[in-house]
């Protein structure tokens, strides 16, 4: 692999620069305690230029001599049966599950399991936040969406991406739902095997990609950017909404994705144990990250969208009203800037879906126990996949 170097080329950039000290990075910083600093940016960089060599080695020995859906089903009863009892596949398949089935020394299950139980506790805002917020907000960042572009995604609509997406969301973020063998552990392996596929599709389609600006495809330095829009994001955005969140439940969000992430291929050092360390690092990949282009706008236009579209809610008035509340809410958690670039409409009082969800929080908090509140959120959100995944 050809060798590349890369310098924080936008760190004196306004999008960069107004980010971090006027807008949403300057909370995450006051937040978090962190020091923004670009000092070991050279060794963090290299990640850019960094892919899963052993998911894409799957690939090429055991996805390409078959159908996709054949591999994917052959693959699936190896994380359901345990690797032990499969004796007709390839030695990188092997090597997976002999990673993946083994406990690294820094796991913490209960630390997992108190994650799991923020992001359930949470209930719809934790929806809201992912979407209108890490999801929307990850648009702004041109490079990134690029798989997306390239391996057609843009043609699929928003309403297939996000089935998908919180499809995987709910199945990672149940208690216990990272065991081996569980359903979180299953998606995480199938995500990591999608991302490799991707990866091949565009080296093979798309010769001109260029690395040396964008990184390779869905490069580790970009994965985990994604793994902090799933956990300093979200709890940054659930925050703002006015769920008070312990430390402790902080640790458990970061440790949970920090793993289901390892599982994925990104490398346990790459990735944060805290806030403070979240941030440092996002820091230092926003300053190699151009703002939005029209890519990113189409992107951010066919969230919107979907919400006016939705097959879910049967007339329109209640798809208009939708609207409403996923464009406050992206008015709200997004910066004013990143909201002008991706070109999201303005709205009537758009403070008033936030500042409703703020009051209710505060008072839930009160009157419900943590127990009641988990139950309740994991069936608002069990009900919402479901609604989703039926029309998919």
């Amino acid at each position: 692999m050809e060798h590349f170097c890369i310098y924080p080329r936008f760190k004196d950039a306004a999008h960069f620069q107004n980010y971090w000290k006027k807008g949403n990075g300057r909370e995450l910083k006051e937040w978090s305690g962190a020091k923004l600093s670009l000092d070991g940016f050279e060794e963090q960089s290299q990640l850019y230029f960094q892919v899963d060599e052993l998911g894409d080695q799957i690939i090429q020995d055991f996805y390409l001599n078959q159908s996709y859906q054949q591999a994917s089903q052959r693959l699936e009863n190896c994380i359901r049966k345990g690797i032990e009892k499969q004796n007709d596949v390839p030695e990188s398949v092997k090597r997976l599950f002999g990673f993946t089935e083994k406990s690294p020394d820094w796991l913490d299950r209960d630390l997992l399991n108190i994650g799991a139980e923020t992001s359930m506790r949470v209930g719809r805002d934790a929806l809201i936040t992912l979407r209108d917020y890490s999801l929307m907000g990850g648009y702004d960042y041109a490079y990134l969406n690029k798989p997306l572009v390239h391996t057609g995604a843009l043609r699929k609509g928003a309403f297939k991406r996000l089935s998908e997406t919180l499809n995987f969301w709910v199945n990672v973020t149940r208690k216990n739902a990272m065991n081996i063998h569980d359903k979180g552990y299953e998606s995480a392996i199938k995500t990591r095997m999608i991302h490799s596929f991707a990866r091949y599709q565009i080296k093979k389609h798309v010769p001109n990609w260029d690395v040396k600006e964008m990184g390779e495809p869905i490069n580790l330095w970009d994965m985990t950017a994604t793994s902090n829009g799933f956990s300093l994001i979200l709890l940054h955005g659930i925050k703002k909404l006015g769920n008070e969140i312990t430390p402790k439940e902080e640790l458990g969000v970061f440790h949970l994705w920090k793993y289901i992430s390892y599982l994925m291929g990104v490398p346990a050092g790459a990735l944060p144990n805290n806030a403070k360390e979240a941030v440092e690092n996002f820091y230092r990949w926003t300053s190699v990250q151009p703002p939005a282009d029209e890519d990113s706008v189409f992107l951010a236009q066919s969230l919107v969208n979907e919400s006016l579209e939705n097959p879910v809610l049967r007339f329109q008035f209640q798809r208009n009203f939708l609207n409403y509340i996923h464009v406050s809410s992206s008015k709200f958690l997004l910066d004013d800037e990143v909201f002008e670039r991706l070109e999201l409409p303005k709205v009537w009082n758009a403070g008033f879906i936030p500042n409703t969800l703020k009051t209710g929080n505060k008072v839930r908090q009160k009157v419900m126990s943590r127990e009641k509140l988990i139950e309740k959120g994991d069936k608002i959100q069990q009900h919402i996949l479901k609604q989703y995944l039926e029309k998919h």
